[in-house]
């Protein structure tokens, strides 16, 4: 079996329903939509982005019903815009680190916005206590998404050949190779426990068979592996927020950030060592 995700896109194991059903396919229709247009993939990064301001906007500066509803349904469609850069790029042969690290900027950039917008709701009634939890959901954000996706995409590169950020040779210098670089210290330390199958993987790369061994190992494990990274993903905690400001307040959202998401980013993390030992495991019996 040749190391190559669907053409259609991420492997089926890496979509939860929402992704599988919805924004996926929808992404996937919106980039070729813009395939014979001058947008590019970056373009419609920042779109994303100033997406999520506008969420922030409508949840916090206007606070309305109408609107809690409009940032709500914004903010779901952002998962949307959201894949369609990549795909954009992937159908257009604009693929490249720069993108990848420009996407992350725009995700990333756009989310810090949404927390202090959403912090100055709260600091008329709670003050300087406010941006202490805007502060400690927002780190925590920042926690679980880069252990999350970078869970992911390591499964990617095992199961699939799939490159990413961590197998560039020329980190772009500058603002976007210093973050990068502070990205990869993060995932390191949050995932540390995939290095020793990365460097199976990497050794694996002169013997095809020997490749496509771990592949197949890989996506045996793939349920137990990829279940906390899908808990911590972007697509419960935007109906978390969305809920939270239905009910009348971002503390509810906050709060469920530093206490429940936190927790099950620990359980992640000891899983994940768990489960990286028993692959190196498998792959160590069938070399023997």
């Amino acid at each position: 079996m040749e190391l190559q995700p669907p053409a259609t896109g991420k492997p089926r194991e890496l979509q939860g329903f929402l992704n599988r059903t919805i924004y996926h396919p929808a992404a996937r229709r919106l980039a070729s939509l813009l395939v014979p247009s001058p947008v590019t993939p970056n373009m419609v990064s920042v779109f994303g982005a100033l997406m999520v301001i506008a969420t922030g906007v409508l949840y916090a500066r206007i606070g309305t019903p109408a609107s809690v509803a409009a940032g709500f349904a914004l903010h779901l469609f952002w998962h949307v815009v959201d894949g369609a850069d990549g795909d954009l790029a992937r159908m257009t042969g604009r693929a490249s680190t720069n993108g990848e690290l420009i996407d992350g900027l725009c995700d990333y950039g756009g989310h810090i916005i949404l927390y202090l917008l959403l912090g100055s709701v709260l600091d008329d009634t709670l003050g300087g206590f406010a941006w202490l939890l805007a502060v400690g959901a927002g780190a925590s954000r920042i926690a679980q998404s880069v252990f999350a996706e970078s869970s992911r995409r390591s499964y990617q590169w095992w199961a699939y050949g799939v490159p990413w950020l961590q197998h560039n040779r020329a980190v772009p210098t500058g603002v976007g190779g210093f973050l990068g670089r502070v990205y990869l210290g993060m995932s390191h330390v949050l995932t540390g426990a995939t290095a020793t199958v990365n460097a199976l993987a990497a050794s694996a790369e002169v013997d095809p068979l020997e490749r496509q061994r771990l592949a197949r190992l890989t996506r045996e494990v793939a349920p137990s592996f990829l279940r906390f990274p899908a808990a911590l993903g972007a697509n419960p905690r935007t109906i978390i927020l969305g809920l939270s400001m239905i009910a009348g307040s971002p503390i509810w959202f906050f709060l469920v950030e530093i206490t429940v998401l936190n927790v099950l980013l620990m359980i992640g993390i000891a899983q994940q060592h768990r489960q990286c030992r028993r692959l190196v495991a498998l792959i160590g019996r069938g070399r023997g």
